[in-house]
């Protein structure tokens, strides 16, 4: 790996209160990072945070009524000159000191353009949330290229910013993340990346701790945004499509929940997914929706300010 650089983008807000321990993992991480960057999106009357503990750390304010999820990734990349960037989200736990490495092992084969690691659940997961978990992030890494479309459809796109390092030159030549984005800027890119010939990596030896427990109305309104990204780019989802993709998930979560032996995942499973496919639904056809439906089903209401 030599003359390779790493830089780490976080974007934030509302810092949560044990964020000094991502950063603390950061710091020991066996391949060291140059720069931590921080895109801060300040919410009414907060001052900008200070990290004074961490000299490699850099706090760049973004106003709550501009942020996006690509355009502020853009703006934090554009901020490193490493040669790769490792974008990071502030809930994540970095299970060990191999992180930085592991994903930057990807980058050793010239055609790969970025990488992303693995997500798991932790002790408060529920059991639905895991076994989710499981399924999109197996245990055996892959690289993923233009031949594959045919076999994992949408799954070839497949790409998490939660976790993901991106080859900076590359990035730029691509033209980066779209600025405008409701959601779905890692995998709009990801399209790019494959459709340029170049490859995308997971990486299983990457690990970090991410999930979440969201309720039957969060599920609702975060697939009511990915509806809406996929509306708004044809280009990547028109041909491909996301609902096999979920009825495999519902599946084997069905399967696992009886190998568990909790039968009665089932019924949260059934309510979860309805909520899900309910909001997907909504948000592919919300054009045809008013407005103030739109804002209200929406999990990110500042984009449609």
């Amino acid at each position: 790996m030599t003359g390779k650089t790493v830089d780490i983008v976080i974007p934030t807000y509302h810092l949560p209160t044990d964020f000094a321990d991502l950063l603390n993992s950061l710091s020991r991480q066996r391949f060291p990072a140059g720069n931590i960057i921080i895109m801060h999106t300040l919410s009414e009357d907060e001052e900008l945070p200070s990290f004074p503990g961490f000299g490699n750390v850099s706090v760049y304010p973004v106003r709550e009524t501009e942020f996006d999820h690509g355009k502020t990734r853009d703006e934090g990349l554009k901020k490193s000159s490493a040669s790769h960037v490792l974008f990071l989200t502030q809930d994540v736990k970095v299970r060990d000191e191999f992180l930085v490495e592991n994903l930057l092992k990807a980058f050793e084969d010239p055609e790969t353009a970025a990488a992303y690691g693995k997500q798991e659940a932790g002790p408060g997961a529920s059991p639905v949330e895991a076994i989710t978990r499981k399924f999109n992030y197996p245990d055996v890494s892959s690289v993923k290229t233009r031949d594959d479309i045919e076999r994992l459809g949408i799954k070839t796109f497949f790409l998490s910013d939660v976790c993901a390092m991106y080859d900076r030159e590359t990035y730029l030549e691509l033209g980066g993340f779209i600025t405008k984005t409701i959601f779905n800027e890692d995998m709009i890119f990801a399209h790019k990346i494959i459709m340029s010939g170049k490859k995308v990596a997971y990486c299983a030896d990457a690990r970090v701790e991410h999930y979440h427990n969201y309720t039957g109305m969060q599920q609702l309104r975060r697939n009511f945004d990915l509806g809406v990204s996929q509306k708004d780019h044809p280009e990547v989802f028109e041909n491909i499509s996301s609902e096999k993709e979920g009825a495999s998930l519902v599946k084997n979560t069905v399967k696992e929940l009886f190998r568990m032996k909790k039968p009665f995942g089932v019924f949260r499973l059934v309510y979860l997914s309805g909520m899900k496919y309910v909001g997907y639904r909504l948000g592919k056809a919300y054009r045809r929706l008013p407005e103030g439906l739109v804002r209200k089903l929406s999990m990110n209401k500042n984009y449609w300010r």
